[in-house]
């Protein structure tokens, strides 16, 4: 059986936007990259339901997101002056797409018109700093919803984990906040399927928090721990996070370690590190399990290749299978 990949990438050097692979789900060897979308830097992708895609998008000089239809004809894009987001998610049930802007400290809304465009619905702005040198103002990193279907963002900036009510409409009302560590810088957090608990990734401080989530939008921590090996000592900034669709096994990525770091998720939801499966690339900034989780897909910003793990569905671990398939700039990696 095959399934398509879809990969959202920078363009600064040879992509030209969106592209999509076969994934054949018994090798697990990726096949026939082809262009999709031409978009400037779609970073990030989100699908609705009914194929429809929403990415990271930019036009002139502004920017913001962009809209697809399910065959990919562009549908339009919703930008204004300064950076683009770095974070698109859609909200089924309400006809919402959220968005996270990093450089501007902002959450965003968008509401879904009939022929699946955009149009802003609403905005929060984050204010506020951290100790750390990447954190002089505001950076919203993540905007997606709790399994209750509030709305919950990471602000890298600030370390905080913010919580909105969202109307059917698009306005956001402020629910609560959550203080992780002075300059962990928060960026993005997992939920597990049947236990009240998060797993927030922070990048600047290669930690995953273990919070406790109430079910209204409050978190407690549980626990704290490293997403290296002591005996790393240079540089590194942790990026994506994910969790096994049984609730076992989390996985999160080492930029400059450039691995896969896997946690055994124990019976109070706190951690225990496995290992560390080296991601043979540059800057892994995204993986993804496949959709029957037999798989992961880790993607390089800076080397271009995109590595397959088989995952054992017992214990966890990963083993390579490749590291040569080549998409450019890679920085997302999803499926519909």
């Amino acid at each position: 059986m095959t399934e398509t990949v879809y990969f959202g990438t920078y363009t600064r050097r040879q992509s030209e936007g969106v592209y999509k692979a076969q994934f054949d789900t018994e090798t697990g060897q990726l096949s026939d990259l082809r262009l999709v979308a031409k978009e400037a830097s779609p970073t990030y992708l989100a699908f609705a339901e009914n194929g429809q895609l929403y990415t990271v998008g930019a036009q002139a000089d502004e920017g913001g997101v962009a809209a697809f239809d399910a065959d990919f004809t562009p549908l339009n894009h919703v930008v204004e002056e300064g950076a683009p987001l770095c974070y698109v998610a859609v909200d089924e049930e309400r006809g919402l797409v959220y968005g996270a802007n990093y450089h501007k400290g902002q959450v965003l809304v968008y509401k879904r018109q009939a022929d699946g465009s955009l149009t802003l619905a609403d905005k929060a702005q984050h204010e506020g700093n951290g100790p750390h040198e990447n954190q002089a103002s505001a950076h919203v990193h993540y905007t997606d919803l709790t399994p209750d279907k509030y709305l919950v963002t990471c602000d890298l900036g600030t370390d905080e984990v913010t919580t909105y009510d969202v109307a059917d409409s698009g306005k956001l009302t402020k629910l609560a906040s959550y203080k992780a560590a002075p300059g962990a810088g928060a960026r993005h957090i997992v939920f597990h399927p049947t236990q009240k608990i998060a797993y927030l990734m922070c990048e600047l401080n290669s930690t995953v928090e273990v919070l406790i989530y109430d079910g209204r939008g409050e978190f407690e921590h549980l626990q704290t721990i490293s997403t290296l090996p002591d005996s790393h000592t240079g540089f590194n900034g942790t990026a994506a996070i994910r969790i096994s669709n049984d609730g076992k096994f989390l996985y999160g990525s080492n930029r400059g370690h450039d691995s896969i770091v896997v946690y055994k998720i124990l019976q109070d939801g706190s951690l225990e590190v496995l290992e560390y499966a080296p991601t043979n690339g540059k800057n892994p900034r995204d993986f993804n399990l496949t959709p029957d989780n037999k798989h992961l897909i880790a993607v390089h910003q800076d080397s271009d290749n995109a590595t397959v793990f088989e995952r054992d569905p017992e214990t966890g671990k990963l083993t390579e299978l490749s590291h040569d398939f080549i998409v450019p700039e890679a920085v997302c990696v999803t499926f519909f």
